[in-house]
């Protein structure tokens, strides 16, 4: 994963949370733009939770970038 890809996710208009899946099988939520920090780097993301709780990330144990369904309806067909 580079990390262009990933400030795509964290600076996309508008916001849409997204899951960091990395090679040992977790998963770590990025809910807000601001509870993410990249290293000047580029290969180590920090990745802080709603409890303070932090996630150090290397870049090259990161799999795939997980966008959950907004839930708000938008883009859903209706039925008619």
């Amino acid at each position: 994963m580079t990390i262009e890809k990933i400030r795509e996710a964290y600076k996309a208009q508008p916001f849409r949370p997204f899951v960091i899946h990395l090679a040992d099988g977790r998963g770590i939520a990025v809910m807000s733009p601001e509870f993410i920090l990249a290293a000047p780097s580029g290969r180590t993301l920090v990745v802080f939770q709603q409890d303070d709780a932090m996630n150090v990330i290397d870049l090259l144990l990161v799999t795939d970038l997980e966008f959950k369904p907004s839930g708000n309806g938008a883009g859903k067909r209706r039925r008619g």
